[in-house]
């Protein structure tokens, strides 16, 4: 593929006959990226990216998205989702109530993603249970459980490390770590946004904990609050130099920052063009990472299609119900169809494929 056709901007030449090479970009070259005027130059050359290793393949899942409590001790201050324990519109669900969600569901799952807050009683028994309980109702499903953060608040309220917690509900049915906690990590801004949450040493050091253990997980970056671009760039950078060391995420999920519902003031909401430019940049920087999601919960499904042209290849799913970007004011809807999600792949001139938990492509004879 001629990386130099593709993106014609002089500023980024260099860039290009580098990522034409297989070469490392580095942080200025990030930098550079940002700062690039011409975005649709810098959005072919993720393309270019993208389609040499994916080709025009645009995977989705047949998911599940369930919220168990959005009771959280940690009162991150970006917070829409999160309540004090006590406070009006708390709520925690039974691990019989996780199972009614889950068989309500209209299709079957392939993939469960389950996460909540950092609820300040219940105990590594109710997660264990929960765990089991959902693998033998759908002992074919991925189970994709619990961010870095829930698995540090396990590990203190059980007087277990946290790999201990992590081989525990690797026992009883966990397969993978999803993304979210790792909001930003720049210690200063972390400290104005989340001050109670794990530092982003310590997410990482989870995550490298699991791939150690064998548990896939993905990442993600929460963008257009207080950060900077420079954060930006070194938290992708962050998140390679982990990847090199342990090799386990699949998938970076980029998520901007929900204004409508935070307490959180920023001086303006992050737009589309920055949203694309971000995803574009990802998928240049993290060489060795082979998934970028454009999660349409959190962008929009137009935008979310855009960004399939900015070096995104993953779609998401099904997910069916979604309470954190919703309650934080995403207006996306709460579930598609398969039949949806694959038109809209088709709509753009992609290939849809259906894949698992982790990101491997299902057959087509296989499917129900």
């Amino acid at each position: 593929m001629d990386f130099h056709a593709s993106s014609p901007s002089p500023a980024l030449a260099h860039i290009a006959a580098k990522v034409e090479r297989g070469e490392r970009l580095s942080r200025e070259d990030g930098l550079a990226l940002f700062a690039c005027p011409d975005l649709t130059a810098v959005g072919a050359l993720a393309h270019a990216a993208r389609t040499r290793r994916h080709g025009l393949n645009t995977y989705y899942v047949l998911n599940r998205h369930v919220n168990y409590t959005n009771v959280c001790v940690n009162g991150c201050v970006f917070c829409a989702y999160s309540r004090e324990r006590g406070q009006a519109g708390g709520f925690e669900l039974s691990v019989d109530q996780v199972l009614a969600k889950l068989a309500e569901s209209p299709v079957v799952p392939r993939e469960v993603h389950i996460v909540g807050g950092c609820h300040p009683d219940l105990p590594l028994s109710f997660y264990l249970d929960m765990l089991s309980a959902v693998r033998a109702a759908l002992p074919e499903a991925g189970l994709k459980c619990f961010t870095a953060v829930e698995i540090e608040h396990f590990a203190a309220l059980s007087g277990l490390s946290t790999r201990e917690v992590l081989s525990a509900l690797k026992a009883a049915g966990l397969d993978m770590l999803p993304g979210g906690g790792a909001e930003i990590f720049a210690p200063e801004v972390r400290r104005r946004i989340c001050p109670k949450k794990i530092s982003g040493e310590r997410w990482l050091a989870i995550h490298g904990q699991a791939h150690e253990l064998g548990l896939s997980t993905n990442c993600s970056l929460l963008f257009g609050h207080l950060e900077s671009e420079e954060d930006r760039v070194d938290h992708l950078l962050l998140l390679r130099e982990q990847q090199d060391s342990s090799g386990g995420f699949n998938c970076l999920i980029p998520l901007p920052f929900q204004t409508e519902n935070s307490l959180l003031k920023v001086p303006a909401a992050v737009t589309g063009v920055d949203i694309l430019r971000t995803i574009a940049v990802a998928r240049l920087l993290l060489d060795n990472i082979a998934h970028i999601k454009a999660y349409w919960v959190m962008l929009t499904v137009k935008l979310a299609q855009a960004a399939l042209y900015y070096g995104a290849d993953d779609f998401d799913g099904t997910v069916v119900e979604e309470k954190i970007g919703h309650m934080a004011g995403a207006d996306s809807e709460q579930g598609l169809t398969r039949a949806e999600l694959e038109a809209m792949i088709r709509g753009c001139g992609f290939t849809p494929v259906e894949r698992d938990a982790l990101f491997r492509p299902v057959r087509q004879e296989a499917r129900a």
